[in-house]
């Protein structure tokens, strides 16, 4: 499954971002590799056209394929298991990848860090923030994106396109990246709403299409007129939201085409940021930094083109809201209370402050339960 809740504003504050928000000329890159090429080998849990997590990776290698001198082999429906080593060394020894990138949880332990002790000359990267400078490989190394942030975006187009004031959130669980999303959407709307609403349904787990479908049809039979999610793959969501005739915001990667009569806009991951500054890196002769993390301010995450479903209105103050985030504006501006009234954020915080990574709440406004 995908990563979904871990420390990423702490790794972050105790590491550089190194080269991976920079600009990209891919001229200078492919030139950079006429001497020595580079073969990166990925991995993925899934289909890479799962309109999810999966594609959202192979979405970025599609581009990073372009770049001249840069060869790439791929592998997906590679589960958390000892077959992840087989095709990750197979890369390695077969295909001659220098760089391996590791794009499911639970890839990390035993197995990314097992190889990285065993191949010391090859670079593991990992779609979690797990590397740990006290007992893993130096050759190894973690990179994320701070997603709540294009959720934010989201909020706010679907707080000005929405006639009930009641916004769907299917969720997979109750973890602290989960409810960041959850409650950022909550936030994005009311910045330009104050009586949006948001009610969530919990699922269970990260991918059950049936249970996705079922909260979705009750959500909507609710009275939410928009839906958005947090679960690895989106598309059962964002295709019942337009049978039912709402609209729908995405998820880490674009479900546009799934809905050409209500889409809105969606939180979509940049892994392509990261992925062609992994490569600048290695062709300039530099070490990878071991954690690579971000947001809107370094180019991490984007927002999916607007659909049918967003208004000029909408339009213009989702863009807005992008500028603000790539200038660092706060999302979490206390004081601000729980749905069950106590104060959980006392004071405005960073949006890569690491007191948001203990998120276990859901805010004033939004309907549901963590338990």
């Amino acid at each position: 499954m995908s990563v979904t809740g871990f420390s990423r504003r702490t790794l972050l504050k105790s590491a550089a971002l190194g080269a991976a928000g920079a600009a990209f000329d891919l001229g200078a890159l492919g030139r950079a590799f006429a001497a020595a090429d580079l073969t990166v080998g990925i991995v993925y849990v899934g289909a890479r056209d799962d309109f999810g997590w999966n594609q959202a990776h192979a979405v970025a290698i599609k581009s990073l394929k372009e770049v001249p001198g840069v060869k790439v082999v791929e592998e997906e429906n590679v589960p958390e298991t000892d077959a992840v080593s087989k095709s990750m060394e197979s890369m390695i020894n077969l295909d001659g990848a220098g760089l391996i990138l590791a794009t499911s949880f639970g890839y990390y332990t035993p197995f990314v860090v097992d190889l990285a002790k065993k191949y010391p000359d090859v670079q593991f990267r990992h779609a979690a923030p797990l590397w740990n400078k006290d007992k893993d490989p130096k050759n190894a190394g973690s990179y994320f994106g701070y997603l709540n942030q294009a959720h934010y975006v989201d909020g706010v187009a679907a707080g000005l396109s929405t006639k009930s004031n009641k916004i769907g959130f299917v969720a997979a669980k109750p973890i602290a990246s989960v409810l960041s999303n959850i409650n950022s959407v909550l936030l994005g709307a009311r910045s330009v709403n104050p009586n949006a609403t948001v009610q969530v349904i919990f699922t269970g787990d990260w991918s059950l299409p049936v249970r996705e479908a079922e909260a979705a049809n009750a959500l909507v039979d609710a009275g939410c007129d928009v839906i958005t999610c947090h679960v690895d793959g989106p598309k059962v969501v964002i295709e019942t939201g337009e049978k039912r005739g709402v609209k729908t915001c995405g998820h880490n990667a674009s479900q546009a085409p799934l809905a050409p009569k209500g889409f809105i806009t969606g939180a979509e991951y940049k892994w392509i940021t990261i992925y062609k500054g992994y490569a600048t890196d290695l062709a300039a002769g530099k070490t990878l930094p071991n954690f690579t993390a971000g947001g809107y301010e370094v180019d991490f995450v984007q927002n999916t083109p607007f659909g049918a479903g967003a208004t000029p209105e909408a339009q213009k103050a989702a863009l807005a809201a992008i500028e603000g985030l790539k200038a660092k504006k706060p999302i979490y501006v206390g004081p601000l209370k729980d749905n069950k009234g106590k104060v959980v954020i006392d004071k405005t915080y960073d949006n890569l402050d690491p007191f948001l990574d203990k998120m276990d709440y859901l805010l004033e406004g939004v309907v549901g339960s963590t338990t």
